[in-house]
């Protein structure tokens, strides 16, 4: 059994809670922790009474305000870090140097230099960092990602990634820290990475070109973009497009992610990419319906149910000393992306 550790206990908290419940009897939340203490003294009974809805009786996790305090704790095995994005780097690293393994939310850093260090933390003490691009597990984009590897597209030509969402002033009243430069950065650093990942992850990694364009058109409060257009050629000629912005009225309108290929078209859209909408293939190895009925989830919300799976990843690398799904080196190519974008704009 694994013992968790959660260091911070906001809007996020709730599925790191969940992955952990869902994946006992090899996980356990042990302690919690958050500068606000009674965020934290709530994430502790969430974790409690959810494992007893399961029948399952644990003890009260561990409350501290002081993240260094819970380093401390020799018992803990894995820190979930799910803190204002600012602060992943450094409280990563001190987990590391303390001997954690490591599971942060994205943006695993604002900086290349600083994903750089994580990931030389990671090595240097011989512990897992594993960065949260839940839905890289979605079974849908797991078929696509198999299409990809399998050569069904031919070559691919291009792809697209639509994030188009709402977020209203309350949502960044709520955290001051929400759409500033120094902690967060603008919508396509904090809503769109997840579908900058996969397109990136699909049309082959490498960035040899990146365009684009940003604006604040709605959220003058805020420091950063809350619309971006960008266009990415890759170094194998591919051509990567991205819509994103949080201005979208009234309500999330879409997260949709195609891929054209020269002899495919997959298009996944949904809450969280989660459902398969066309599926086309020169081979004709599978339907659109067969495919919809092996691989649509429904979900509750944008964060979809994909942490469960990160979790049980995390847990199995450690067992079996192998290197996670979405180890620092893949969670550091999307932001590479976007920090060229800001670079540029």
């Amino acid at each position: 059994m694994m013992n968790f550790a959660i260091i911070g206990c906001g809007r996020i908290s709730y599925k790191h809670v969940e992955a952990i419940v869902n994946n006992h009897p090899e996980a356990r939340l042990i302690a919690v922790c958050d500068i606000i203490e009674e965020r934290a003294k709530k994430k502790a009974e969430e974790y409690v009474e959810k494992m007893a809805a399961q029948e399952i009786l644990v003890e009260t996790p561990t409350i501290y305000t002081h993240y260094e305090d819970l380093l401390k704790n020799t018992s803990v095995d894995i820190v979930a870090i799910a803190t204002e994005s600012g602060k992943h780097a450094k409280i990563s690293i001190d987990a590391m140097n303390a001997g954690k393994h490591v599971i942060v939310e994205k943006p695993m850093a604002m900086t290349i230099e600083d994903a750089d260090r994580m990931i030389e933390a990671s090595e240097r003490n011989k512990v897992k960092l594993c960065v949260c691009h839940q839905n890289r597990f979605n079974p849908a984009i797991q078929k696509l990602r198999q299409a990809v590897e399998e050569g069904r597209f031919g070559r691919i030509i291009a792809g697209n990634a639509r994030i188009l969402w709402n977020r209203n002033e309350e949502y960044y009243r709520q955290a001051p820290w929400r759409g500033t430069k120094k902690q967060d950065g603008g919508c396509l650093m904090n809503q769109c990475i997840h579908n900058i990942d996969l397109l990136q992850w699909m049309l082959g990694g490498e960035v040899e070109q990146v365009n684009a364009m940003l604006g604040n058109f709605t959220h003058p409060y805020i420091e950063m973009e809350d619309y971006g257009s960008l266009q990415i050629r890759f170094k194998n000629g591919a051509i990567g497009n991205v819509e994103g912005t949080v201005c979208v009225y009234p309500q999330n309108l879409e997260e949709t992610l195609t891929i054209l290929g020269e002899k495919g078209t997959v298009v996944i859209g949904g809450k969280a990419v989660n459902k398969v909408q066309v599926w086309q293939f020169e081979d004709g190895k599978d339907s659109l319906e067969q495919v919809q009925k092996a691989c649509d989830r429904e979900i509750e919300n944008i964060y979809g149910s994909g942490h469960i799976s990160l979790y049980r990843n995390a847990i199995d690398s450690i067992v079996k000393k192998s290197t996670p799904y979405i180890d620092g080196i893949e969670g550091k190519k999307a932001i590479h992306i976007i920090l060229k974008v800001y670079e540029i704009s």
